[in-house]
């Protein structure tokens, strides 16, 4: 059996107060990002943790919550509430790590030490590191043993500027995670707006939006099984 560990985000979007703050004030995970996934990890026997830095909740996004969800994504949520505390858990234990999207990992995971931590040592252990929509976000701080990105050299995909632009939050998110793959050196391999598209290079699997869920968990699984 592989052991998965699921980091997610804490932050649910900014809580000012103030009527025309110039921030996002509804964000999180992207539900189908984490449902999907690890609905498909379960029925394989997968073994899977899921922790946020601080533990506790991880919000979900309101825009991913529908009346046309499937009900066995409820569950999904209720599982979010309840994450574990990063630094409790013992991430030498796992075969992989993962990280959802949701615009949330842009304000906490993306300079978190702690995550960087957690995914230098799954990089540099030749360890399964996965990520999907704003999840590569986690990934951006994270270093080689020499120093340079985990990512310089890599090919890799995300929520494209694109896709950003579309849903109108070019401008409230601190940075544009295509534009910021790009400036670590990252080949960014682009898929169309809203497009099934996942990368896979070496042990770093990445998908570009929600509609790439159910794909990336599949090439994870691959992974797994070689």
């Amino acid at each position: 059996m592989k052991k998965l560990l699921i980091i997610t985000t804490n932050y649910g979007g900014c809580e000012c107060g103030e009527p025309e703050c110039n921030c996002i004030q509804n964000t999180g995970v992207y539900l189908e990002e984490f449902a999907v996934p690890f609905l498909v990890f379960e029925k394989s026997d997968v073994e899977m943790t899921i922790a946020s830095p601080h533990g506790g909740l991880s919000p979900v996004d309101e825009n991913s919550i529908s009346c046309s969800n499937p009900d066995e994504w409820d569950k999904c949520i209720k599982i979010l509430r309840n994450t574990r505390r990063l630094r409790e858990v013992k991430y030498e234990d796992f075969d992989g790590v993962y990280f959802p999207g949701g615009h949330g990992p842009m304000f906490d995971l993306a300079e978190n030490k702690e995550v960087a931590k957690v995914v230098e040592y799954f990089f540099n252990s030749g360890k399964l590191v996965s990520a999907i929509c704003h999840g590569p976000a986690g990934l951006v701080s994270a270093k080689r043993e020499d120093g340079k990105s985990i990512l310089a050299g890599k090919r890799v995909t995300s929520f494209t500027n694109k896709e950003e632009e579309i849903v109108k939050l070019t401008e409230l998110v601190p940075f544009l995670l295509e534009t910021r793959l790009k400036e670590l050196g990252a080949e960014f391999i682009e898929g169309k707006p809203w497009a099934e598209h996942v990368v896979v290079d070496g042990h770093i699997i990445t998908g570009q939006n929600q509609n790439s869920a159910l794909l990336l968990a599949e090439k994870i699984l691959e992974f797994f099984n070689r």
